[in-house]
């Protein structure tokens, strides 16, 4: 029987994007903390937010989720870039103290990845030593561009995209050049058959669950590999 994991609430104040609320599920001994945003659509209590969640505390990750401020007050439009990088670098401060002594990683599932990286391009945040991105959205569904993967070059940390082949937001042939292009720091799985909510068809012979496994199983030996070059 799998274990249940507890998530603690708490609220982390935000500076200009106001108070927000958050998650914190750890294991008993965390080898990291994983700071998570969620996607554009869906807050942090969404079911693969918390599956996400219960299979890194299960890999000896902790993580903290938490809410754009737009979500926290029911709103569907997402928060402009500067709101939302303020909430970005709140959360991982937070994390940094609810967490103390163990690396910080950051990142997000689609829209929230990109805000952090967004934000560690702009101004490197303290103690975070990789980004991981649950489907990095490199361009709106049906307009295939790069042009929103552009700042990733600017980004210095270990990166890791765990990414869907059948992914309507990044498409494979503009995706995989780009992270070869960033070269040692970026690492890409690609996930067989599965489109941008990790979703699988029936016929693919894998279930979501298989899915997310392999995708969380690459998340720790990523994180283990970090371990060891610092």
């Amino acid at each position: 029987m799998a274990v249940t994991f507890k998530s603690k609430p708490c609220k982390i104040d935000a500076g200009s994007a106001g108070h927000v609320s958050g998650l914190l599920t750890t294991p008993a001994e965390p080898q990291a903390c994983y700071v998570f945003a969620h996607g554009a659509g869906a807050g942090m209590t969404h079911p693969f937010m918390e599956q996400v969640a219960q299979g890194l505390a299960e890999r000896g990750v902790a993580t903290l989720r938490y809410q754009f401020a737009y979500m926290e007050h029911g709103s569907k439009r997402p928060d402009p870039p500067k709101l939302a990088h303020a909430a970005v670098r709140a959360a991982v401060a937070h994390g940094a103290e609810l967490v103390p002594g163990v690396p910080m990683l950051a990142g997000g599932k689609s829209f929230g990845g990109r805000m952090t990286s967004q934000a560690q391009a702009l101004a490197p945040m303290a103690n975070v030593r990789g980004l991981a991105f649950f489907g990095f959205p490199l361009h709106p569904a049906g307009k295939p561009s790069d042009e929103r993967g552009q700042h990733l070059f600017d980004v210095t940390i270990p990166m890791l995209f765990l990414q869907g082949t059948r992914d309507a937001l990044a498409e494979q042939d503009l995706l995989e050049p780009l992270v070869r292009k960033l070269g040692d720091r970026a690492t890409l799985e690609l996930l067989p058959d599965a489109d941008h909510s990790f979703h699988v068809p029936a016929r693919s012979g894998r279930t979501d669950k298989e899915t997310l496994s392999v995708a969380l199983d690459a998340f720790a030996t990523w994180n283990r590999a970090i371990a060891k070059r610092r």
